[in-house]
């Protein structure tokens, strides 16, 4: 039964779809309370905690607020110690010195606090399992909303972000929650839906500004709707229609003021100090040491008053910036001071299970064999347009390319679209349907059985997780998630100290009872072009974070490969899949002096020294 034909009824599988649900609620608690908080964790907690007792939101401005106030509510009833952090610069980032700050005050409760805020952030990847099953149901059948719901709560990807304070998740659910509630008024235009989804669309808008498009892109589709063969209903009409669309996007904008509470809000358009380009006007500069300037100050524009919080459109501005800089980014084992046009596509190719992708291809040859029918075709629109410019609009930003997480918000669309392939499980073709359920139970499989390390999560096709950094690395594999098995590694192996370490994370090794110790450097390359530095392998024991094995600065702000050589020994063990621990013996330390002497370095540049028990290298090398 197609949407156009009316609601369907979805009580009988809610057993199964509490349970789904219970179960997904379950698996995001345990991995929050198993894994250290990530890099931009440390800043969003401070930051949100500062909106509620300041009434500014300043910190963090680069994303807006609402899910980590919603994070810091229960953190708040425990009194946690906080300084107060203002912006020095415009182009500072005093959320991150506010994080460390926080985690300083706080001592070993921070991470408890931490794991408060990951607990209550669990409740909005709930609601977009809820709304994957509703619009999957009501558009392809019971069969399809479950299979979407499976997809939403067994995938990785959700499973690694679900459980953190980061906003990715709580966007995809406020986006797809506010789209639903969009297509339910298309089809029945009540002024009491269009409300309710002008009030989705705000809070949508203040959880990542990634959907800012959807005030564009809604009126686009409503056209598109009545435009649309069949289109018009008889309880519709332009004029009344045309007036909920313009009350959507009145109710949004107040909703956005509302989360902000009105900070800013009306300021002059003349009177901002914007930092990208395209605000700016200047182009004269790097935009590192951008002083900042608009374009419009001189202008009958600058007189506008603008109807939004002033944080919020600084926020666009500033990341906007963010992807001016050029960061240096990496795929494949390429680093460049640029991003890819392709780098998301390639990222879901290996971050996406292949059972799911087995299930999406089903789904296209259910799309394409059906019959042409206008009003699912016409659905299909809605529900895929909104998923479709969301990858194309991150696509085009290439400044720098670091994150799958940046499209997570169209995993619920595509769950939704994906679902339609459960048709093919009740149909008559039995290697059809034993296809599709081995690609269901291969899709949750595969997620399962990495668990709880789902942030590390690569498919078979790059040999899994423990090959996923040859393909990807940052919040794509580490992230600063695993010092607690570090931790939980070393109690278990006293022989291994004392342990030398390099973590990629901005929470304090010392509250998981380690001695940050960096490893001995080697700096140089092929075209000698950074400083020499006496140094290089060391008999010991050594761990480090993967982004630092591949030369990765914190966020991308640089390439370093003083510690690269990591790369030519061979583990002994591993704390998830993000840290590497290293029992470096006086042989192979000689052995890699003399493979850099012989392959990358000039010994007369860099001076390194031999270690006592040196060999000759071997004839021919």
């Amino acid at each position: 039964m197609e949407a156009a034909e009316g609601p369907i009824d979805v009580r009988r599988p809610a057993l199964a779809v509490g349970l789904v649900l219970l179960t997904h609620a379950g698996l995001l608690a345990w991995g929050a309370a198993r894994h250290s908080p990530t890099i931009d964790e440390v800043a969003h907690l401070p930051a949100g905690i500062d909106h509620w007792r300041s009434g500014r939101f300043d910190l963090y401005r680069v994303n807006p607020p609402l899910v980590r106030m919603l994070a810091s509510l229960p953190v708040l009833a425990a009194s946690p110690v906080t300084e107060e952090f203002r912006f020095a610069h415009p182009a500072s980032r005093a959320e991150f010195a506010a994080g460390g700050a926080f985690i300083q005050n706080n001592g070993p409760r921070a991470f408890r606090l931490f794991l408060l805020a990951r607990w209550a952030c669990i409740p909005l990847s709930l609601l977009a399992g809820w709304v994957s099953f509703r619009w999957a149901t009501a558009l392809y059948g019971p069969g399809a909303g479950m299979l979407a719901l499976c997809l939403w709560c067994f995938g990785p990807n959700v499973l690694a972000h679900g459980q953190l304070i980061t906003p990715d998740v709580g966007a995809a659910a406020l986006g797809v929650g506010a789209s639903y509630l969009f297509w339910r008024w298309l089809h029945e235009p009540r002024l009491a839906l269009a409300v309710l989804a002008g009030v989705a669309l705000g809070l949508a808008q203040l959880s990542k500004t990634t959907w800012v498009f959807l005030v564009v892109l809604w009126p686009v589709l409503w056209l598109a709707w009545r435009r649309w063969p069949g289109g018009l209903s008889r309880q519709s009409s332009w004029a009344r229609d045309g007036l909920h669309v313009a009350a959507m996007l009145l109710v949004a904008l107040v909703t956005v003021n509302l989360g902000y509470g009105f900070e800013g809000s009306f300021r002059r358009l003349g009177d901002y100090q914007f930092l990208s380009r395209p605000l700016s006007g200047r182009t004269d500069q790097d935009p590192r040491t951008f002083a900042g300037g608009n374009r419009f100050r001189d202008t009958w524009l600058g007189q506008v008053p603008v109807p939004l919080p002033e944080n919020y459109v600084l926020g666009i501005d500033f990341q906007k910036r963010e992807f001016e800089l050029e960061r240096w980014s990496y795929l494949r084992g390429e680093f460049r001071q640029r991003g890819w046009w392709y780098y998301y596509l390639y990222a879901l190719a290996v971050k996406v299970p292949l059972g799911t992708w087995v299930l999406a291809f089903l789904a296209l040859a259910v799309t394409l064999g059906r019959s042409a029918r206008t009003d699912l075709r016409r659905d299909e629109l809605v529900l895929l347009a909104p998923a479709v410019v969301l990858f194309v609009w991150v696509s085009s930003q290439t400044g720098f390319s670091h994150h799958l997480r940046y499209v997570l918000p169209a995993f619920p669309f595509a769950a939704i679209w994906i679902g339609q392939s459960a048709r093919l499980l009740s149909g008559p073709a039995r290697p059809v349907k034993l296809l599709a359920g081995a690609a269901l139970s291969w899709s949750v499989a595969s997620s399962l059985v990495v668990y709880p390390h789902s942030l590390s999560y690569f498919n078979e096709l790059t040999g899994g997780p423990k090959g996923g950094h040859r393909h990807l690395l940052d919040s794509n594999i580490d992230w600063g998630q695993d010092l607690f098995y570090l931790t939980a590694w070393l109690d278990a192996h006293p022989e291994a100290r004392p342990l030398r370490m390099l973590y990629h994370g901005f929470f304090r090794p010392e509250l998981a009872g380690l001695k940050p110790i960096a490893p001995p450097e080697i700096i140089g390359n092929p075209g000698k072009t950074l400083p020499a530095h006496r140094g290089g392998p060391e008999p010991g024991w050594y761990a480090l974070s993967v982004c630092w094995m591949y030369g990765y600065g914190t966020a991308g702000f640089g390439y370093y490969p003083q510690y690269t050589y990591f790369r030519r020994f061979q583990p002994v063990a591993t704390a998830g899949y993000s840290i590497y621990i290293f029992h470096v013996t006086l042989d192979e330390a000689n052995r890699v002096r003399r493979e850099l002497d012989l392959a990358e370095l000039d010994r007369a540049e860099l001076d390194i020294a031999e270690l006592p028990g040196d060999k000759p290298a071997a004839p021919g090398r």
